[in-house]
């Protein structure tokens, strides 16, 4: 085939596909290789491709919250390591204070090397099952600095031109309790070279100097794509808070996350001024996390077929200032940082509400979550589990379309859904009882929330260290434009002995022994539009499928069904005239 310096239509959409393609079998390839079930189940991962600027190609999104953290990483690698970037180095970085997300989220970067010269980088990140700090798998609640968190770590080379550094990756690992994390990252390693082999491949069959000009033009046209989904919006300042509760040491303090959204023609900016300051528990973000999450709450908002390159970004800027909880200054703890993505993306719904009410959604319920890390009696070996089956519940319902039921794990965006249930019980000591939606905990609307759910099991070892994180037990997903509130979540321990407790949110507990029931309701997303103008044939038949009780069909959708169930017209159309007309 020809290699000509002009721009191809053509060429120019296999180039786009092909990086997909590329960062789809990174994916691929690091989902088959992990180990622990945080990588291989939940796929709490992202893997990516950059320019030899460090500017992305494009990005497969498993966990959308650590997707736009790669790109300012590599940036920050290239000016570190300045001229002494090789063939074959391979480069681990998780530093909060160095354009990191999250301590547990360790990346790995690979530079792609043609005819010589450094011409692109291959990129994953994954969270891991420990990384230090002064508790196994690194949530802890009672941490006021990074050092009591996890092992911090800059840039740095563990291979250089294709060797293995031995005594830096000897003392990395050293300071790691679970010997898996070295077989993850290990398998985030392999999934570069992936990358690297499949580019090198494109590269050999269409040139260095097409490439290079195809992807300014990748760059260029994704921009305006970009540009003209902001044009859609109204020019304008359009501003939204919500509310953080509790930061693990003081009862009762609440922080306010204040944004305002410019919209100028064709340009975006997020600006973060006037939100609380930084915390002195762990309840703080990082600039990436909060970053990312800005991003990727707004990117439900526009066309998704927008490829995810440079050109996205463009015309997005997001403003917040440092010292703040969502941008703590070093050297404040924050691994909660990723989980203030709710908080986060509710203010900006409630800004852009005022602007494209058309395409926001409800509240999405937020996050509470455990992770349970002990001795498996089985084998005498550690393990460590975040409990994803009861992390998120439902999403928020929009004009049209009702919320995604028990969306799993993501924070802001759907993605993952659960553990299978027997890797579960494979991998965990515990014996899983019951799993399955809740009725009634969708916030009602005439489209309702997605549905929470309702998750039990019994906790198999010995001295079980069980950390609870998130907030999501004291504010429900709101409703918009007359759809009312999800339900709230919770979490209750039965002890062996009877005795009953329910953690608070940010808890630490060192000693939860076998046999103790674990219990939590994840709650719904909210509803939009009032719930009497919804299908009164749809409320049936959920009534039907134990969506919604009977009970909350009469109270709160105003729906009359007869005695085998089926719908009453006559008494559901005057029930729902005399609500309107006490509503004139």
């Amino acid at each position: 085939m020809s290699r000509t310096h002009q721009i191809d239509p053509i060429l120019l959409s296999v180039y786009a596909r092909a990086f997909k393609s590329i960062t789809n079998e990174m994916s691929i390839s690091l989902q088959k290789t992990t180990r622990s079930p945080i990588l291989c189940e939940a796929k709490d991962f992202v893997t990516g491709l950059y320019d030899r600027h460090g500017n992305m190609l494009e990005q497969t999104e498993n966990l959308p919250i650590l997707s736009f953290s790669l790109a300012p990483v590599c940036k920050y690698i290239i000016d570190y390591f300045g001229e002494e970037i090789y063939e074959g180095d391979v480069i681990f970085h998780n530093d909060v204070f160095s354009m990191g997300n999250q301590n547990n989220d360790v990346a790995v970067y690979r530079p792609i090397f043609f005819e010589g010269k450094l011409v692109a980088w291959s990129a994953c990140k994954g969270h891991q099952a420990d990384i230090g700090g002064a508790v196994p798998g690194g949530y802890n609640p009672n941490a006021t600095e990074v050092w009591q968190e996890a092992l911090r770590i800059p840039p740095v080379k563990v291979y250089e031109r294709g060797k293995l550094r031995k005594d830096v990756w000897d003392l990395i690992f050293a300071n790691i309790r679970f010997d898996i994390v070295q077989d993850d990252m290990k398998a985030e390693i392999g999934s570069c070279i992936v990358g690297e082999r499949r580019f090198l491949k494109l590269l050999e069959k269409y040139g260095l100097d097409s490439f290079e000009k195809h992807k300014e033009a990748l760059f260029v046209s994704t921009q305006k794509m970009m540009e003209a989904e902001i044009a859609q919006i109204p020019n304008g300042e359009y501003s939204g808070s919500s509310t953080i509760y509790f930061d693990g040491r003081n009862h009762g303090k609440e922080y306010k996350v204040c944004v305002s959204i410019k919209v100028e023609d064709r340009k975006i900016t997020f600006d973060y001024e006037g939100t609380d300051a930084q915390s002195n528990g762990f309840v703080n973000g990082t600039y990436s996390s909060s970053a990312s999450a800005a991003i990727l709450t707004f990117l439900q908002m526009i066309n998704p077929d927008i490829p995810h390159n440079q050109g996205m970004i463009n015309p997005i800027e997001v403003k917040i200032p440092k010292g703040t909880i969502l941008n703590a200054a070093y050297p404040a703890a924050t691994t909660y940082g990723n989980h203030l993505c709710p908080a986060n993306a509710d203010a900006i719904t409630r800004a852009l509400a005022q602007a494209i009410p058309e395409r926001v959604t409800a509240g999405w319920n937020h996050l509470l979550c455990s992770l349970t890390t002990a001795n498996d009696p089985r084998h005498g070996e550690k393990y460590v589990d975040i409990c994803f089956m009861g992390l998120k519940g439902g999403s928020g319902a929009m004009r049209g379309v009702d919320g995604y039921d028990h969306i799993g794990m993501i924070d802001a965006s759907g993605g993952l859904l659960d553990q299978d249930y027997e890797m579960f019980e494979q991998q965990t000591p515990h014996i899983l009882r019951k799993h399955e939606y809740w009725c009634d905990s969708a916030g009602a609307g005439k489209w309702r929330g997605g549905l929470g759910v309702q998750t039990e099991f019994e906790i198999g070892s010995d001295q079980t260290q069980l950390v609870i994180f998130g907030d999501g037990d004291v504010e429900p997903a709101f409703g918009l434009h007359g759809g009312e509130s999800g339900s709230l979540n919770s979490i209750e321990l039965t002890f062996p002995d009877g005795k009953k407790r329910t953690p608070l949110s940010l808890d630490l507990l060192t000693d939860v022994p076998r046999g103790t029931i674990y219990f939590q309701e994840a709650g719904g997303g909210g509803g939009f539009g009032p719930p009497w103008e919804r299908d009164p044939y749809k409320v049936a038949n959920e009534v039907r499928n134990e969506v919604i009780s009977s009970e909350e069909a009469l109270k709160t959708y105003l729906v009359v069904l007869k005695d085998d169930g089926s719908l009453n017209e006559l008494e559901t159309s005057r029930l729902r005239e005399t609500q309107i007309r006490s509503n004139c």
